[in-house]
């Protein structure tokens, strides 16, 4: 039988938690692995809850379990606004996770998923393993379950069951939910797109310039900075793709035998775009925004202030970058890439807001701050100069 008495048990040492039902335990499997269930519908508003506790409580029930095989059945349906705990929390559960109970975790069923869940898991994805994500089963119907585990065991709130069928409800008479592809995977670690410079850095040995800007740059400097109009061509789509695909398997990419100057171009932009935050930091973004309220012959002292205060892995990154459109910008006569048009085809890929996408309006602060940082890049970074420095 369920063993959830401790939910009734107040001498409990995790009652004022347990009592909510949240996580529950129920006996071996078929295959003789535990069922843990953790229900999102049953935590209370945040304001009424301890998330600290209730991480203790979760490790408090999980130490129990550790040594044996189990399995994670979370059910998504009822996370709200009102009771989810914080990105921070979730970080910490899943450090704490990830060092001691992930190894006999069999499956981490996530049971009617919805876009909430792919946009933590991007978020998370630079933290997550491999190997822990190959664990993770989306279920978009309890049916699914039956062939995984033994379903009569499961602790289902009736929430879950409702919801439950009103989506086969609207699958019978509507198209089918958008839920079924899974997340993308966690990234191999020969990954270099899509992930952080931390990342990066950690599984290439801790090279502080990330590989595809090193290569893309040192090909451009030496190949395309009389090329007119660099940066603002497109290459063929697949091309882009079949490169990204050779960098993210960790093969060497050839531009000679590309054949085409504007590939590495674009690949840098992509690599750029793609970061899961952007080169200048979350942390700049509304400063940029105010370069136009600053008097024009204090813009680039302004310049230089933000850019001092970047971490200095980024900084070193950016001054590199910086220092090449810096040269490419000073043969402008040929190649038509003045710092302004550089600046536009740039701005918009070293920084963006945490939320939403940037308006039209955000855009002529941005290019404007990054034409400063070209065009008088000497000024704006000359001070700083990091151990750890890479010049182009």
């Amino acid at each position: 039988p369920p063993s959830s008495s401790v939910s009734s048990d107040s001498s409990h040492p995790y009652y004022d938690v347990a009592r909510h039902g949240i996580i529950q335990v129920s006996g071996d499997d078929n295959y003789g692995r535990k069922l843990i269930i953790f229900s999102s519908c049953c935590l209370p508003p945040s304001h009424q809850l301890n998330h600290q506790r209730l991480l203790q409580y979760l490790k408090f029930t999980l130490d129990q379990y550790v040594e044996m095989d189990y399995i994670l059945v979370y059910f998504h349906h009822g996370l709200k606004s009102s009771n989810k705990p914080s990105l921070k929390w979730l970080r910490e559960a899943y450090s704490e996770f990830d060092r001691k109970y992930k190894k006999n975790l069999k499956t981490l069923f996530v049971v009617h998923p919805t876009n909430f869940i792919r946009i933590v898991w991007n978020i998370f994805k630079p933290l997550i393993s491999h190997k822990f994500g190959k664990k993770l089963t989306y279920v978009n119907y309890l049916d699914e379950l039956r062939d995984h585990l033994n379903y009569e065991q499961l602790i289902i709130p009736p929430d879950v069951l409702r919801h439950d069928e009103k989506l086969r409800a609207a699958q019978k008479g509507g198209p089918p939910p958008s839920v079924k592809t899974p997340p993308p995977r966690p990234p191999l670690p020969t990954q270099q797109f899509g992930v952080s410079l931390q990342y990066i850095r950690e599984k290439n040995r801790g090279a502080i310039i990330p590989p595809v800007i090193h290569q893309t740059v040192t090909y451009l400097k030496e190949k395309g900075l009389r090329t007119e109009g660099l940066f603002r061509r497109s290459a063929r789509v697949q091309l882009i793709k079949d490169v990204q695909k050779l960098y993210n398997l960790g093969k060497p990419v050839n531009f000679d035998e590309v054949g085409d100057v504007h590939v590495p171009a674009v690949i840098l932009k992509t690599f750029l775009r793609e970061l899961p935050e952007p080169l200048l930091t979350f942390r700049v973004y509304n400063q940029v925004q105010e370069i136009l309220s600053v008097e024009s012959s204090l813009r680039a002292t302004r310049c230089k202030q933000i850019m001092e205060s970047l971490p200095e892995h980024h900084f070193i990154v950016v001054k590199y970058l910086l220092c090449f459109l810096h040269m490419v910008s000073t043969e402008s006569i040929v190649n038509k890439m003045s710092p302004s048009n550089l600046a536009c085809v740039f701005g918009v890929n070293l920084v963006w807001p945490r939320h939403g996408s940037i308006s039209l309006s955000a855009l002529t602060p941005i290019n404007i701050f990054t034409e400063l940082l070209i065009e008088h890049f000497h000024a704006v970074f000359g001070s700083r100069c990091p151990p750890g420095q890479v010049t182009p």
